[in-house]
Parts: C-alpha cells; structure tokens; sequence
C-alpha cells in the first residue's frame, strides 16, 4: 500500500559519504525555476559541484525521465553535476495555465538556452554536456548547433534524424514482424492505419504500442510497465507527478505533432562544431538506427563517435546502463579535453 504523503509529497535525497554525513560541495536539489516566465521543474544531484555540468533533455515530447533517475543516473553523478529537467508542459512543469501556444521548436530552444545560462552562472562554469534522448536529440541537436559556444560536447540517444522516413521504416518494421508471427490482429490493425505517416495520434498510438510487441522500443526491458514500477519507488515522483506526467505527455505530444514531422536533421544540422557522441541501439526501431547511423556519417563535427549498444532498441542508457555511463565517464568526459585539444573547433 502507498503511503498517503507520497500522493503529494517528494524529494531527492542528500548525498552522504560513508560515515553518513552529507558530503561537502555535493548538491541534491529538487526545485522549480522560472524559464521564459513558466515555473518549471529541475532536480540537480552531484557529489562535487566542482564537477563538469551534464544536462539530460528527455524525450517525448512531454515524457520526462526524471522518474526513473534514481535508478539509472547514481555513477554519473560522481563525476558530473547531472541535471534532469521537466521541459514546459511536461511532468512535473505541467500545468493548465501554460499556454499551449508556446509549445513549439523555438520557445524550447529559449528554454533550453535560459536554463544553461542558469547553470553556468550557478555552478560557475563556461560550458557544460548536453545529452539529449529522442525528441531530445532533435531539441539538442537544434541547440547545439545554434550555441556551440556554450557546450563540451553533445550525446545523442535513440537519435532522431528525419521524422516521415523515420515512421516510415518504424511502421513497415513492425507490419514485417507482424507477417512473420503470423499476427492476423496485428496486421488487420496496421493495415487499418494504412497508409501511416505517422501525422496522426490514434495511428501513433497503435503503431507504438505494436512497436513495443515486437521490441523496437524496448529490448530487454518489459517497456513501459518496468518503468512505472521503477517510478512508484522514486522519492522524486510522488503520485500526483505520476497524473500530472499523463496529462503533459498528451498536452505536448498533441501540441507538437504536426511540427514533429517537419525535423530533417539531414537538411537542417549537417554541421556540430562541438565533439559528437551517438548512442544508439542495436534493435531501435522507434528512431530506426540506420537513419541515425546515416545523419551521423555525413555529420561534418570536430570530432564524432558512434556507440553501438547490441542489447538495446531505443533506449540504451536505460537498458545497457553501465555500458552507458562508461561512455559518458570514459570517452565523453576524459576523452572530450583530449579532443578539444587535437581538433579544431571551427569547420
């Protein structure tokens, strides 16, 4: 049985060192900020403060992860100061009173922007990480490439490259597994839906729930209920979040759609003037790796990396999570100075 405090109440622990007291120059801080005149949640965690900056930008849009940070993001946390924040509209930044206007490109490139000025200021740096996961990749990707300036490096997860050939391949993916099980209610649906752009909610919706069937969103994990499971044991989600994560996650899909599938990043982000990190995985048929595997290889960066998980589909950092915090700790963080220094920066 839930406790009754955990409909409304939630925290982040404090870090403590192995006597138990709470580690000196470590944050851990779950607060609202105003960005661009919307209160909007973050949780910052960090054994040292001292450490380098890594801002997480969720996916979506309007799906947060900060639910399930507790679980996956503790290692990265002794060497980053790892920030997690619910974009406008999403999770625990929803609300009835954001102007459903402003849910568009722009205002979260604005957002994403003001929030690193906060950052830096705050932790006294000049640059920080940026790893964006799904419509995180595209979001960061944009903002990336308008600040180089401001940024270490970039880490894309379950990269999102072009959005109509994107549906396109993720559907015709799953209506050939489909064929293969001998799935008559599984084709009917699909042919149904027929022919899918992916421009349309309800056909999304039955499309990326036969997806997860067939293991094109998750590999190993059992896809969404693992992660609710997960998130009831989070001290930062309590279950009013878990509501207000439902109601920002149709909010903001709804809102973004049309101009969802508008993002060609083979068109509109062929240049990074910053080190380059995809992580990808294997079996990821919701962003199709081979349209990630393609805008990376005509990518023109300082420096770039593509990291093949073989026992992931779209989200490796939660499914291989040790594989990918050795990334971020071994060949983004230590490897990125190294880097910087060997190539140019201007292209």
């Amino acid at each position: 049985m839930i406790p009754f405090y955990r409909i409304f109440y939630s925290w982040t622990p404090k870090i403590k060192d192995s006597t138990g007291k709470i580690k000196r120059n470590s944050v851990a801080s779950l607060e609202k900020i105003d960005l661009n005149g919307v209160k909007q949640c973050i949780l910052v965690r960090g054994h040292d403060t001292s450490n380098p900056v890594l801002l997480f930008l969720h996916g979506g849009p309007g799906s947060p992860e900060m639910g399930i940070a507790y679980y996956y993001q503790r290692r990265l946390e002794e060497h980053f100061t790892v920030v997690n924040w619910d974009q406008r509209g999403a999770g625990k930044s929803y609300s009835r009173k954001v102007p459903i206007e402003t849910l568009n490109t722009e205002q979260y490139i604005s957002d994403t922007f003001e929030l690193v000025q906060l950052l830096l200021t705050r932790f006294n740096k000049k640059k920080i990480f940026l790893v964006g996961h799904s419509w995180g990749s595209i979001l960061g990707s944009y903002v990336v490439q308008r600040y180089p300036e401001l940024f270490h490096a970039y880490v894309g997860i379950g990269q999102v490259a072009n959005m109509i050939q994107n549906e396109r391949i993720s559907f015709e993916f799953v209506y050939e597994q489909a064929k293969k099980a001998q799935d008559e209610k599984a084709i009917k649906k699909l042919e149904e839906i027929s022919p899918y752009t992916g421009k349309n909610r309800k056909a999304m919706h039955i499309q990326r729930k036969l997806l997860a069937k067939y293991h094109g969103g998750t590999w190993k994990l059992n896809g969404e209920k693992e992660f609710i499971k997960q998130g009831f044991g989070s001290p930062e989600y309590n279950i009013l979040d878990y509501y207000k994560f439902i109601k920002g996650a149709s909010f903001t899909s709804k809102a973004m759609l049309k101009e969802l599938m508008e993002f060609d990043l083979f068109k509109d982000v062929p240049v990074l003037k910053v080190p380059v990190f995809i992580c990808q995985g294997r079996h990821d048929y919701q962003t199709p790796f081979e349209l990630a595997k393609q805008w990376f290889d005509q990518l023109q960066a300082p420096k770039k990396e593509f990291i093949w998980f073989e026992e992931s589909a779209h989200s490796p950092n939660l499914e291989e999570p040790e594989k990918f915090d050795s990334v971020l700790i071994d060949a983004v963080l230590k490897e990125n100075i190294k880097a910087v220094q060997i190539y140019p920066l201007e292209l």
